[in-house]
C-alpha cells in the first residue's frame, strides 16, 4: 500500500513557490507555477500529496496554508482566486466585499462568490459566483488586487439581502470603528481604542447610500437594521446577544453604562436593563485566555480583578448575569435564559 506524507519545508515544489506565493500574497496561479518550473502535468498529484490545494480550477495555495486558515481566510482566498481566475474584472459585493474589507460575520460566509452584474435582467448564479443586478456603484476601491463595492455600498447591500443578524454585526464593527476614528482626530489618542485598517462609517453615509442604491427588495430589511446597529456594540457576542433579545421579545438594553466609583474607576457594563435594575455582560472568554486581550497578565489575577469587579457591581443593582456564545448562538436556551432571570418582555 502507498501512503502520503505530509511535506515539509524542504519539498522542492514548495521551495519553486516561494517566490510566487510572495507575489501573489499566499496564491499560486497555475500559469505562475509553471514559469516557476513546476510542471503542470504534477498539479493534481501535488494535491493528492498533500502539497497543494486547489481552490478552483487554475488557482493553488499551499496545504499548509490552507490548514491554518480559518473559515474567513478560506473565504477571503476564494475571491480573491476568483478575481484571478476571471477574464475581465469583476466588482465584488455582499459577503464578498465585506470579506474583503474585514468585516465580521456570524453563522458563516456563503459558498459563491458575489458580484454586481450592473444593467443585467436579473441576478445569476453558477458553480463559483452569484451575480446581483443593481444600480452600478459610484465608488469602486481596490483591495488585495481585487475591485470591490465601498464599504458603506457592501453594509447596505449585505443588509438588504441578509438577515438581521448578518447585517447588524457588520454594521456594528463599522460604526463601532468610525467612532473611535472620529475620537482619535478629536483629540489625544485613546489607547483603549483598537487600530483597525477599516475606514468606518456613520448611519447618516449609509442612510445616504441607501438611499442612493433604492434596492428593489430589502429595502425595509436595510432600514431596520442600520436603525437597530449602534456603535456600542463592542464585539459580534454583543451583537449577537442584542440581536437575539430583540428578536426573542424582550426588552433591549441601554449599551455601556457608566457605573462610577467602583473600585476607584469607572465601570462599563455590556447591557444593562434600568427599570429593573439588572446587568447582563457576555462573556466571551477572551481576556482569561492567551492573546492580545490578555497581553502579559497572568490569567489568575484576570480572573481575581473581574471577580472584584462583579461583586462591586451587585452591591449596585438588584441583579447581574453572564453568558456566553453557546447561550446567545441558541433562541431556545437564550428565551430560557432570559426568562428565568426576570428579563423584562418588551
Amino acid at each position: 500500500m502507498v501512503t502520503s506524507q505530509r511535506p515539509t519545508p524542504s519539498h522542492p515544489v514548495l521551495r519553486l513557490t516561494e517566490v510566487v506565493a510572495l507575489r501573489f500574497d499566499g496564491l499560486l496561479p497555475s500559469a505562475a507555477l509553471r514559469e516557476a518550473g513546476v510542471p503542470p502535468h504534477s498539479f493534481q498529484r501535488l494535491c493528492v500529496e498533500g502539497v497543494l490545494h486547489c481552490i478552483r480550477r487554475g488557482v493553488y495555495v499551499t496545504e499548509e496554508r490552507w490548514r491554518r486558515a480559518d473559515a474567513g481566510e478560506r473565504y477571503r482566498l476564494l475571491v480573491r482566486a476568483t478575481a484571478l481566475a476571471a477574464h475581465s474584472q469583476p466588482v465584488f459585493s455582499h459577503q464578498s466585499a465585506a470579506v474583503l474589507h474585514g468585516l465580521p460575520i456570524i453563522g458563516g460566509w456563503p459558498d459563491t462568490v458575489h458580484t454586481i452584474t450592473s444593467g443585467a435582467s436579473g441576478g445569476s448564479r453558477n458553480r463559483f459566483t452569484t451575480g446581483h443586478q443593481g444600480p452600478s456603484p459610484e465608488v469602486v476601491e481596490t483591495t488585495s488586487g481585487c475591485q470591490l463595492t465601498s464599504l458603506a455600498r457592501t453594509l447596505v447591500d449585505v443588509a438588504a439581502s441578509s438577515s438581521l443578524l448578518v447585517g447588524v454585526t457588520m454594521l456594528d464593527h463599522a460604526l463601532r470603528v468610525g467612532q473611535e476614528r472620529a475620537a482619535r482626530a478629536r483629540g489625544p489618542r485613546d489607547g483603549g481604542l483598537a487600530e483597525s485598517t477599516l475606514p468606518g462609517v456613520t448611519k447618516e453615509e449609509l442612510y445616504r447610500e441607501l438611499d442612493a442604491v433604492n434596492p428593489r427588495t430589502g429595502r425595509r430589511r436595510a432600514e431596520q437594521a442600520i436603525a437597530f446597529a449602534s456603535p456600542l456594540a463592542a464585539n459580534p457576542g454583543e451583537t449577537l446577544s442584542r440581536v437575539r433579545i430583540f428578536e426573542l421579545g424582550f426588552e433591549v438594553p441601554e449599551l455601556q453604562v457608566r457605573f462610577p466609583d467602583i473600585l476607584g474607576g469607572d465601570a462599563w457594563v455590556d447591557f444593562f436593563w434600568r427599570r429593573v435594575r439588572k446587568i447582563g455582560e457576555f462573556d466571551g472568554f477572551l481576556k482569561y485566555g492567551s492573546g492580545p486581550v490578555l497581553g502579559d497578565r497572568d490569567p489568575s489575577s484576570v480572573v481575581w480583578a473581574e471577580k472584584q469587579r462583579e461583586d462591586a457591581l451587585r452591591a449596585r443593582v438588584d441583579s447581574f448575569d453572564r453568558w456566553g456564545w453557546e447561550v446567545a448562538f441558541s433562541s431556545a436556551r437564550f428565551f430560557a435564559f432570559l426568562t428565568e432571570r426576570g428579563v423584562p418582555r418588551a
